[in-house]
């Protein structure tokens, strides 16, 4: 709603313009009327929308036609008096001030006008007569109030519909002529509908109707003043009531019968608390709201904000199948001015067997959104009405924005739950095949991929020791000699090279060497393709060479040419490599495995928490238990016993392990040996 309203009075001289601005201010009509009166501002505590008010008066004797203009393009609403008993003054309304209005402002924004009788004290008759026809030829004219100056008659309400007319405009709203709802307004009040629609039935109940009027203005309706609304309705409109709840067509029919009875107010204060403004678009402030996001920091969706995007899945998944169609993702959309979401989703996320987005597909897109593009995530929940159903002051409150990654690096631990890999390699190498695999498409599954559906990202959950985490991957567009920081700002990096292809291992080298061999980002080299027949690298250093040159993990062979989803385990790895890149360097033992120094370690931090929290336990018992000395006696020598079996268990487990690393190090087939780390232990 706008800051302050500023109000024009023009007209013919003699018809009381100044009279009326004076008896408003000293309540009394003045015994000397000055040709002018100098602009007035109304404090917002004294007016009923809250709002400054300036009115400003206009002389012809005192003031030029270059004046005027100036005072017509700064107003916000014009009022037009005349004489109710001088028809001169009443015909100068259509011949003079109407078109000289017209011509100095914009068709797209004409200010209201408003068509003011004064001294109504003077005659008996109305002059609404003469005045209806012109209100019905102009559809600039909000209203016509006749007054008078001398009895206070109407003078509060002149100002009062001169400030409605400007806050609460009926132009945005209704079609006189049709006598009907606008388009942009039945397109806004429907919007406001479907969001109010909590279990999307097309039917708002008692409970949604209460929530909409809570929502709206601060309180429920009573139970008698809900069955007169719908009565009302019933009474008018056949179909605008269903099984005891509103329709669609009952709403809007309720919204035009407030604007016909003169309460825009009501239909306006239900579009700004949903975000409209005078135009009926959407403001800036609701769909955009201020987010603070230092660098090396990301955004996710917190834990609200999932059970809010859960609700809205489950109010459009129709047939419960846990999966959207493509008409219940349309419906899903229908609240926005557009479609978000293109074909190439389907090929970014999980999907089920007929290519349809799963539940988990739906909250991956809208955790990848969050954390690319916060500001069309924020825009996204602003469509749905996300502080609107759970009250909160803007959608800003659905975002986590995670610590400094330096933070989490020296700390060496990460609350996140996003991580990011960028994937690198040569053309043909194998990059898209290895993000489709991440879905569980093998590859005679993406060679139905439209080449305009195909995606650059792919993103889904795995499960690090337990916790759920979502792995984005993004393929880098091979372009060696620049890199952009965005390609480069990653938590893993993966290099993907053909196994079949002579040339391909080079590029992976030279980026690694040109990029991230000082980086603190884990690096993980890719065999892709790994069911065909390994050519040699046309590099002066084999893959493996290369890896043990600079401390990497060995290549890890992949291939999507399967029967079945391909296998999933180097994802898991890269995400653990995300977490924890402190230990990526440590992990040269011949299982290959990336998180086999890390699972060791990882045990051994857990035997130590386990070893203190006796000791404590210890402690605590022995203050506790003083009264029985011998029995706490007792229970303090088992639990240092135990301490101690536990320490020597350890030694022995490291002892056991170290001679079966040093057996398979000596077999030449020893990286076969040992398939899992967890097995050993």
């Amino acid at each position: 709603m706008r800051k302050d309203v500023r109000i024009l009075l023009v007209g013919e001289p003699k018809v009381g313009k100044t009279s009326l601005i004076m008896s408003l201010v000293s309540e009394e009509f003045p015994d000397e009327v000055p040709r002018r009166a100098e602009e007035i501002t109304i404090p917002a505590d004294v007016t009923p929308e809250r709002v400054p008010t300036h009115i400003v008066d206009y002389s012809e004797a005192e003031q030029s036609d270059e004046q005027l203009y100036q005072e017509i393009s700064k107003a916000n609403v014009i009022c037009i008096v005349y004489s109710v008993n001088n028809k001169k003054s009443i015909e100068k309304v259509t011949s003079h001030w109407i078109p000289l209005i017209n011509d100095r402002t914009d068709k797209d924004s004409r200010v209201p006008l408003i068509l003011v009788g004064n001294k109504s004290d003077l005659v008996e008759h109305s002059s609404m007569e003469t005045i209806l026809p012109i209100m019905n030829q102009y559809q600039d004219i909000e209203t016509c109030v006749e007054c008078s100056a001398k009895n206070l008659k109407n003078i509060s309400e002149l100002f009062y519909y001169a400030q409605k007319a400007v806050l609460h405009p009926t132009g945005p709203l209704y079609c006189p002529e049709e006598k009907e709802l606008k388009t942009s307004c039945i397109k806004s009040l429907t919007r406001i509908f479907k969001v109010s629609d909590l279990d999307n039935d097309g039917i708002l109940n008692d409970n949604e109707l209460n929530f909409f009027q809570k929502t709206c203005f601060n309180m429920p309706l009573a139970p008698q003043a809900l069955e007169d609304v719908k009565n009302v309705v019933r009474r008018n409109m056949g179909d605008g009531v269903k099984d005891n709840g509103l329709t669609l067509k009952g709403f809007l029919f309720l919204h035009t019968l407030f604007i016909q009875r003169g309460r825009h107010e009501t239909t306006w204060t239900v579009l700004r608390r949903f975000g409209y403004d005078d135009d009926l678009e959407l403001t800036q402030e609701y769909l955009y709201p201020m987010i603070k996001i230092p660098p090396d920091c990301t955004t996710e969706l917190n834990h609200n904000a999932y059970l809010f995007l859960q609700s809205v899945f489950d109010k459009h998944d129709k047939d419960r199948d846990c999966a959207l169609s493509p008409e219940e993702v349309k419906d899903l959309f229908k609240v926005f001015p557009y479609m978000p979401w293109g074909p190439d989703v389907n090929n970014t996320v999980c999907t089920n067997d007929q290519g349809w987005i799963t539940y988990q597909g739906y909250l991956s897109q809208w955790t990848l959104t969050t954390y690319l593009d916060v500001q069309r995530s924020l825009e996204y929940l602003g469509y749905l009405g996300y502080s609107i159903i759970y009250e909160q002051e803007s959608q800003a409150a659905a975002m986590t924005v995670t610590r400094n990654k330096r933070i989490d690096l020296q700390k060496k631990q990460t609350q996140r739950s996003v991580f990011r890999c960028n994937i690198l390699g040569a053309r043909g190498s194998g990059k898209s095949g290895f993000l489709q695999a991440f879905l569980g498409k093998n590859l005679q599954h993406q060679r139905r991929i439209r080449e305009d559906h195909k995606s650059l990202y792919a993103i889904s959950t795995t499960y690090v020791y337990g916790q759920e985490k979502y792995l984005l991957l993004h393929e880098v567009m091979p372009d060696f000699d620049f890199l952009s920081e965005e390609d480069l700002a990653c938590d893993v990096v993966c290099l993907v090279y053909d196994i079949n292809s002579p040339d391909s291992f080079e590029y992976c080298a030279k980026v690694y060497k040109q990029y991230f061999i000082d980086s603190k980002t884990p690096c993980v080299l890719i065999a892709a393709k790994s069911d065909l027949h390994e050519i040699r690298q046309h590099y002066s250093l084999s893959p493996h060479e290369f890896c043990r040159k600079h401390k990497l993990h060995p290549p890890q062979p992949f291939t999507c040419n399967t029967t079945d989803a391909p296998n999933k385990d180097i994802y898991t790895r890269l995400t653990t490599m995300a977490m924890y890149p402190h230990a990526r360097h440590r992990c040269m033992c011949p299982c290959n495995r990336c998180t086999y120094c890390l699972c060791q370690k990882l045990l051994k931090l857990e035997l130590l928490r386990n070893i203190k929290a006796q000791l404590r336990r210890v402690v605590f018992n022995r203050h506790m238990a003083q009264a029985d000395l011998k029995n706490s006696t007792f229970w303090l020598r088992a639990s240092v016993g135990a301490t101690v079996f536990a320490v020597l268990g350890f030694a022995m487990y490291r002892a056991l392990l170290k001679q079966r690393l040093i057996a398979s190090t000596s077999s030449p087939s020893s990286p076969n040996k040992i398939k899992n780390p967890r097995s050993v232990l």
